[in-house]
């Protein structure tokens, strides 16, 4: 089946990799990295995608959780296992200042919409601020989780989106930095890219779609 709309994930994707952003955070506020990883270890279950006991995480996700409560949560639960006191008030912001756009891909996406390629953002939101302005033009169809009250990897978060872009699963590239939503993807029957570099996935794309849009 041709290939013709592409789905995009925005953080760690769209922007600079989750590890670089995340550490970044983590050495502004001084926080112990591997307090940090205990924490989303125990709300997420021991690999991501997997339920854990208490999971707040998917909860902001789904819209379930307020912003400010969440950074209540957040803080304490590092406060607990770093013997410091977190500012919780404001804490989300802070993080995000760290996930620096990407220029490369978001141009790829621009010129894939271009090209006559219908495009999509499916993102998971702990609340986020996304730069709605940076969209325009962009993308034909945006879906946040918390939005629309699913998250990845969940499978009706993608049939949602495939109905919204007026596409099936096989006719759609999909590209995100978190493998069991490119697993998940997959299984639906996407063509997935699990993202690692801009050129690795440019090149995937250029590929697929058998055009340059790399460039």
């Amino acid at each position: 089946m041709p290939l013709s709309g592409l789905v995009v994930d925005w953080g760690g994707v769209l922007t600079i990799g989750m590890r670089e952003a995340m550490g970044a955070w983590v050495q502004d506020e001084a926080i112990d990295v591997d307090a940090y990883i205990a924490v989303m270890r125990e709300w997420l279950g021991p690999e991501y995608g997997m339920e854990a006991a208490y999971n707040p995480i998917h909860a902001i996700e789904k819209g379930e959780l307020e912003v400010p409560e969440f950074e209540v949560q957040l803080a304490d639960a590092l406060a607990r296992r770093t013997g410091q006191r977190i500012d919780a008030e404001g804490l989300l912001g802070r993080m995000f200042r760290f996930f620096r756009h990407s220029p490369d891909m978001i141009a790829l996406v621009r010129r894939a919409k271009e090209q006559g390629i219908r495009t999509a953002l499916l993102s998971n939101s702990w609340g986020n601020n996304y730069p709605t302005d940076l969209f325009d033009g962009m993308f034909d169809v945006v879906v946040i989780s918390g939005e629309v009250g699913m998250r990845k990897p969940d499978a009706d978060i993608f049939h949602y989106t495939l109905d919204q872009i007026g596409l099936v699963a096989p006719e759609c590239v999909f590209v995100d930095d978190l493998l069991p939503n490119v697993h998940a993807a997959r299984e639906l029957g996407f063509v997935a890219i699990h993202h690692t570099d801009y050129p690795s996935t440019a090149g995937e794309i250029d590929a697929l779609f058998g055009r340059t849009l790399s460039r």
